[in-house]
């Protein structure tokens, strides 16, 4: 590999839209994203939630008193 010319990698504050913050990896100097562990549907388990009810409309949209 040659020398000086790789980005240097450091420890980096990583912030969310939701205020979350934690502390990662990157050659940037501070990272934003949008959605964080926190706040993403897969690991708050709301997921499943959000596919239930998407179910539920389209059946009541479907054969629901009108």
């Amino acid at each position: 590999m040659k020398e000086a010319i790789h980005p240097k990698f450091q420890e980096v504050k990583v912030t969310c839209g939701c205020g979350n913050s934690f502390m990662s990896g990157s050659v940037k100097e501070e990272l934003r994203v949008d959605v964080c562990s926190k706040c993403h549907p897969f690991f708050t388990g709301q997921q499943r939630n959000m596919t239930a009810r998407g179910r539920i409309e389209q059946f009541n949209k479907r054969y629901g008193q009108k």
